[in-house]
């Protein structure tokens, strides 16, 4: 039995993730990205379906830490997105332990932790913290400063 401040992380395809999973996925990100920072915007984009679903689980069966890992870009890396953390558990460490197991699943599924993130550019100092660097000028994406940022180093943080 799990403690109640535990949590399991579970990555998989889209297609290994059942019905109330998925439901309860899209609503924390919808709850968080368009609701909570009141940014509409097209939340599914499509990119689910190839992409890796890391997922953090609580005692309670609920995904309260998710992101999707997209296959190799252009750039040749794998990009992280749609980070969130359920506002009852910010705060915690809780996105910390959540971009370490997407970088554990990124080096698992693609040989090495070198990624990619369109950071919302107040959280530059959190991505640097696990190895990121900016690579690009701050920019505006459905109305909220980003930043590109890549990982070069092999070592997890």
């Amino acid at each position: 039995m799990r403690n109640e401040g535990s949590i399991d992380w579970k990555t998989c395809a889209f297609s290994e993730l059942d019905v109330r999973t998925w439901h309860d996925i899209v609503k924390l990100r919808i709850d968080v990205f368009v609701v909570e920072q009141n940014c509409p915007y097209p939340e599914l984009d499509g990119l689910d379906l190839d992409a890796l679903h890391v997922v953090g689980i609580d005692a309670h069966h609920r995904p309260v830490a998710y992101c999707r890992i997209l296959p190799p870009q252009k750039d040749g890396l794998p990009h992280i997105g749609r980070v969130v953390v359920d506002k009852a558990h910010r705060g915690s460490g809780l996105g910390k332990e959540l971009m370490l197991e997407a970088l554990r699943s990124v080096d698992r599924h693609y040989g090495s932790p070198r990624s990619a993130v369109a950071a919302q550019a107040y959280l530059q100092a959190f991505y640097e913290a696990l190895g990121y660097r900016v690579i690009s000028d701050v920019y505006p994406w459905d109305g909220i400063p980003h930043i590109e940022m890549v990982r070069d180093e092999s070592v997890l943080t």
